[in-house]
């Protein structure tokens, strides 16, 4: 798929004040600097479309970016930074378990975890919680270039056995570096294989 236009749409706290257009939506998530800001730039190809940030925990908001004028690319908050303190990590929980439950329009939720290191629990039961409500989605390893490649299969095989524990087959898996554009064609690929779908 080749992408010729992204551009911004809307950010907004309720998944009932998202676009009502019927366009699908691919949502990526994960912890907080994960590196979605700089993923989603490098997919698009626009330097600034998400805002990328050294401090964690920017995304407060569901932010919608139109693709090809035909589907959604939407930015969720990431989950699980500690210095939101209760109040605000409650805040986001709210934000993310209503859009991922609620909005019909979600085909696929990419959720972005960090290729340098191990199985984290938050990770792990955010996506156990995927399954048990039956959210289709992928595992987009992050940062790749981080690492010599022999390190960085044994992380990803370390991850997919510890996943194995609990699921019977895994859901499909990305490895991705923003810095070197790698797993960009195979990840628009499969939204155009999707949308193709539909």
């Amino acid at each position: 798929m080749i992408i010729k236009s992204a551009e911004f749409i809307v950010s907004n706290s309720e998944h009932s004040k998202c676009p009502q257009d019927g366009k699908p939506e691919y949502a990526f998530i994960g912890r907080s600097n994960v590196g979605k800001s700089s993923l989603i730039n490098m997919l698009t190809n626009r330097k600034g479309l998400a805002m990328t940030s050294s401090t964690p925990g920017k995304t407060m908001l569901i932010n919608h970016f139109l693709i090809n004028e035909q589907w959604y690319l939407v930015d969720l908050p990431g989950y699980g930074y500690a210095r939101r303190g209760k109040e605000g990590r409650e805040k986001i929980r709210q934000i993310i378990e209503n859009y991922v439950l609620e909005r019909e329009q979600l085909i696929n939720l990419f959720v972005l975890v960090d290729s340098r290191h191990e199985p984290q629990v938050i990770d792990l039961e955010f996506m156990e919680w995927l399954g048990e409500n039956g959210i289709p989605f992928s595992i987009v390893f992050t940062k790749a270039d981080k690492q010599g490649p022999a390190r960085l299969q044994q992380n990803i095989d370390n991850y997919k056995e510890k996943l194995l524990e609990s699921w019977e087959e895994l859901p499909p898996v990305f490895i991705t570096s923003s810095e070197k554009k790698q797993g960009r064609d195979e990840l628009l690929s499969y939204i155009g294989s999707i949308n193709n779908s539909l």
